[in-house]
């Protein structure tokens, strides 16, 4: 048998069993596995690496794990400039679009509610996801590390938390969103762009109470949903206020260090 020590950094850990978190650890292997296979092989998912370093050298996820071998794997790195190295995965360009698992209907809307791009529908199968992450380069966001491990998924995400609130914060965080946030410009059902509306030519669709106190509609184009500043806007409103507090201690903290040891 050989044997290869493994160390993970930053907020790897947190995808690990316990017993392997915070220290270096010996692994022992017959075949020799590529490192994207070892690497999964502890729970964690390719998506969440960004770069790997074997025997102080970088590597690819192709490299076969050798005996002797000292690997230490790093997470994806969102503001750190580390062009000299061989990164795996590398920053999007453009405005970030997201593609959610049919577990993740309530962060899709409120993603959606922020403003951004997010594909979701609640009887996607896998193999569908992963094809749309990889052909429209979305990133995959899915609390299902197996979804994530597929070869065809470059970029991904594996969420944390349970709650949907938290698990907005975590997102956005993680992907430092906090300035892309442009709230109420999509459709919370269909992810479309809304469109102004003159309330005479929706007047027919109003309650007669919305008839009567308001007068600006933004309708959606895709499913044809009617929005209003109503009651349900300013509970938005609450959220978006309550998300942006909870990000700004993190909005300018790197998530991510070549000498974190956490």
């Amino acid at each position: 048998m050989q044997q290869a020590q493994f160390r993970f950094y930053a907020e790897l850990n947190e995808l690990l069993s316990l017993e392997w978190r915070g220290r270096s650890f010996v692994y022992t292997f017959g075949v020799s596995p590529s490192l994207k296979d070892a690497i999964e092989a502890f729970g964690v998912p390719h998506t969440e690496v960004g770069l790997i370093l074997a025997n102080g050298e970088t590597a690819a996820f192709s490299r076969p794990l050798r005996d002797g071998d000292s690997i230490s794997v790093y997470p994806v790195f969102r503001s750190l400039d580390l062009t000299p190295l061989a990164l795996l995965h590398f920053r999007p360009e453009g405005e970030m679009q997201f593609v959610l698992d049919t577990h993740l209907g309530k962060l899709a809307a409120h993603l959606r509610m922020l403003g951004f791009d997010t594909f979701y529908r609640n009887d996607c199968p896998h193999e569908e996801l992963a094809h749309i992450s990889a052909t429209e380069q979305r990133i995959l966001l899915s609390r299902d590390r197996g979804l994530l491990r597929r070869r065809i998924v470059i970029r991904g995400y594996v969420v944390r938390a349970a709650e949907p609130r938290e698990q907005l914060i975590e997102v956005c965080r993680r992907f430092n969103l906090y300035g892309s946030i442009a709230p109420f410009r999509r459709c919370l059902d269909c992810n479309s762009l809304l469109q102004v509306a003159r309330k005479d030519l929706i007047s027919d669709r109003l309650p007669p109470e919305t008839r009567k106190h308001y007068d600006e509609f933004h309708i959606c184009p895709g499913c044809n949903r009617i929005y209003w500043k109503g009651s349900h806007y300013q509970r938005m409103v609450g959220l978006i206020e309550s998300i942006i507090d909870s990000m700004k201690p993190a909005a300018s903290r790197d998530r991510g260090s070549l000498s974190a040891a956490t």
